[in-house]
This record gives C-alpha cells, sequence and structure tokens, in this order.
C-alpha cells in the first residue's frame, strides 16, 4: 500500500504534513529542530516579537501542575530589529515555513511590526498574537474584544499581503464572536487556543510559585478545552483554523483533525520529551494505514456530531 499523503492546506499555506511548532515553545524557534530533522514539522511559529526588546516577567517563570504547567514569561524577545537582523535569517535557513509571531501594546505597534515583517523574505505568513495573558496590556485586553480585534486585524492587514493568522484565547465569554471578528478584520486563518489564565500556590511560603502571581496553563490539563473551542469555531466560522492545546500524542492531534483543524500545534509536549513531533508524525501516519486513509485530509472535519451519523458499529466508537 502507497504510504498516506500527509500534506495539508491551512489556507493559503500548502504545509508538508500538519504539525506546526507552536510560537514560544523553542526559543526564538529554532532550538526544537537543532534536536530533530526540521521537515518533521509542517511549519514553525517564531517566538513572539515585539517593536522593543523584552526581559519578560521576574522569575521564577515556570511552575509544574497536575498534567500540565504554568508559565509567566511575558514575552521576552530581542526586538524587530535584532530578529530582523540576526533571528529570521536562522529561522528560513531550517527549509521548512516560517510564520512569524507579532505583539504590539498599542495599533500602531502592530502597523510597525506587521510592515518590517512584511518586508522580509520567505515569510509563510504573521500570527498576529492577541491572546497572551502575561503582559498588562495590549495581548489579552484586545483578544478579548471583538471591537479591538477588529482593529488590530485590520491594522496588520493594512500593511501586509502575507497571510495572517490571529491566535486567540480561550479566556473569553465567546470565543466564536472573537474569531468572526478576527476574519472580518482581514484575518485568513485562526489559531487555538493560547494558554488559560491559572494559578498555583506554594502553601508552606503562601505566596504564588509565580514570580508574579498568574500564569497561562498548558499541557495536557487544557486539551479538552482547546478541542472544544477549535470545534466551536470551525464550525461556526468556516475559517481554517489551526487546533492546538494539550497535544502530546498521535491520538490528541488526530482528535483536533478530526474536530475540524486543518493543521495542529504543538508546544508544551516537547518540554517532557523534546521529539514529541517525531512520535506524533510517525502515529498520525499509522492510524492512517490502519485506516486505510489515502490523505490525513480524509479525517479533517469527519467527526459525526451523533450517534446516527456513525459509518461503523456503535460499539467501535
Amino acid at each position: 500500500m502507497k504510504s498516506p499523503d500527509l500534506a495539508v492546506h491551512w489556507g493559503p499555506l500548502r504545509l508538508s504534513n500538519p504539525l506546526v511548532l507552536s510560537s514560544g515553545t523553542h526559543g526564538m524557534g529554532e532550538d526544537g529542530p537543532r534536536l530533530f530533522p526540521p521537515e518533521i514539522l509542517g511549519a514553525i511559529v517564531s517566538k513572539t516579537v515585539t517593536v522593543d526588546p523584552r526581559e519578560g516577567n521576574p522569575p521564577p517563570r515556570v511552575a509544574e501542575t497536575p498534567c500540565g504547567m504554568l508559565n509567566s514569561i511575558g514575552l521576552p524577545n530581542p526586538g524587530i530589529d535584532a530578529y530582523e537582523r540576526d533571528v529570521h535569517p536562522r529561522l528560513v535557513s531550517l527549509g521548512v515555513p516560517v510564520i512569524v509571531s507579532i505583539a504590539g501594546f498599542t495599533r500602531d505597534e502592530y502597523r510597525t511590526l506587521a510592515a518590517r515583517v512584511d518586508r522580509l523574505e520567505s515569510v509563510a505568513g504573521i500570527e498576529v498574537n492577541v491572546s497572551c495573558p502575561n503582559v498588562e496590556r495590549g495581548g489579552m485586553v484586545a483578544g478579548a474584544s471583538p471591537g479591538e480585534t477588529l482593529a488590530v486585524l485590520e491594522a496588520v492587514t493594512g500593511e501586509t499581503d502575507r497571510a495572517v493568522v490571529a491566535k486567540l484565547t480561550p479566556n473569553v465569554t465567546d470565543i466564536v464572536e472573537i474569531g468572526q471578528a478576527a476574519m472580518e478584520g482581514g484575518a485568513r486563518m485562526l489559531s487555538v487556543i493560547n494558554t488559560l489564565v491559572g494559578m498555583s500556590v506554594d502553601v508552606d511560603r503562601r505566596c504564588s510559585n509565580l514570580g508574579v502571581m498568574t500564569g497561562g496553563l498548558s499541557g495536557p490539563a487544557i486539551h479538552p478545552v482547546g478541542l472544544a473551542n477549535l470545534w466551536k469555531l470551525a464550525k461556526a466560522t468556516g475559517a481554517p483554523v489551526l487546533g492546538g492545546g494539550g497535544v502530546v500524542s498521535a491520538e490528541g492531534a488526530l482528535a483536533y483533525l478530526i474536530a475540524g483543524a486543518s493543521a495542529v500545534g504543538i508546544g508544551t509536549a516537547t518540554f517532557v520529551d523534546p521529539f514529541a513531533p517525531v512520535h506524533i508524525l510517525e502515529g498520525i501516519a499509522d492510524y492512517l494505514e490502519r485506516h486505510e486513509f489515502a490523505s490525513v485530509t480524509e479525517v479533517i472535519g469527519s467527526l459525526a456530531e451523533t450517534q446516527a451519523d456513525l459509518s461503523f458499529p456503535e460499539e467501535a466508537c
């Protein structure tokens, strides 16, 4: 039997496989591919870049939790000048599509960043981070408001013809409303989810386990939340959505694809197993072969929403 085709389309982007290395989990983006062949990945999203350099939040920045971890990194990065000069050439040299993640604290900063990234060579797309819960201004405020999300996306898309991705926060009342506003603002694709706001307390010292009071929860604990948000967005908007949050296995990645994701984000899993993308991609290929699918696209959006929709015996579900 011929090996299954792992290629997918995420909006206008054609990826060799559905695995996308999430922003902020591998240094500026190149650390993970040093451990395994870069072609294991369909795309890489850079660490979020801001106009000026940032040191980030005070330590400790990471705290382990049951089935996950909290981080309060705070967007440390060298700024757009250093990214353009030093980081981007290293990322594109890996031979994998590069999506540049940006975050501003004003609409003008988003405009500036979009214009700067638009001038770079070999940019597959721009991820607009409107959802980071770890800074006091910008991200969380924009991503929690449909009106502000719309305005930020309009600011970005006014400066670039690149494919624009809106990365959305789950920390809202109605993520569909936010997603629709992002698409109205010119986003070509959506990405869910960013981390959930969480807290961890050292009961002996009676203080937070992080350098700031709260942080972003990631890891297996948030997989059901990410899956539900992905399903709602894909169903309601028809947008090409990258699903992520808590993917640590092929089964977790396949769940996102079956629920309607065009591609899947991988991040925290690599803190436990640096070779997680390799194992997950192998598992997806094995699943397709066992179920005799010729292509991974055959499973995308194949979720049966009622028992009556099942095309196989109920006990097999």
